[in-house]
């Protein structure tokens, strides 16, 4: 298990915390108040907190799937990549996809989760031509 080093930037707000034992994300936290317009409204929201990832591990913000089913909440780039090198403020960028109404967002909302994993670095190999595993298709190519 990585020890991630963790500063909080608001003494106020929570440390990042697992819902439930042997949840893989942790749920982060508004550290302002703020409203999402609705029909696509978007909101950079802080958390307080900023991370020392190790090498060998990003972090990845996640929407949380009740604000997403009840509200239409979502994290814009989701997931959002934070890079192992990355020292700044953890902020993320919500979206409303409600058609008609604005979500208020209240400080120590839980707005997202944070995932930490395992990433691997890769080294290209250019080549004239790929192997013939070709499935073809994307984007829905498989059916329904």
């Amino acid at each position: 298990m990585p020890e991630i080093h963790i500063k909080r930037l608001d003494l106020g707000l929570p440390l990042p915390a697992l819902a439930h034992e042997g949840d893989a994300g942790l749920d982060i936290y508004a550290a302002h108040d703020g409203v999402l317009a609705s029909n696509g409204g978007r909101l950079l929201m802080p958390t307080g907190i900023a991370i020392a990832i190790p090498l060998g591990y990003a972090g990845f913000v996640l929407p949380r799937s009740g604000l997403a089913l009840n509200h239409g909440i979502s994290v814009v780039n989701a997931p959002g990549l934070i890079d192992s090198q990355y020292r700044g403020e953890i902020k993320v960028v919500l979206l409303n996809t409600d058609q008609n109404r604005p979500y208020h967002v209240s400080r120590g909302d839980r707005i997202a989760q944070l995932v930490i994993q395992q990433v691997e670095n890769v080294t290209w190999t250019e080549v004239t031509e790929l192997d013939s595993n070709d499935r073809g298709g994307g984007f829905g190519h498989s059916g329904r």
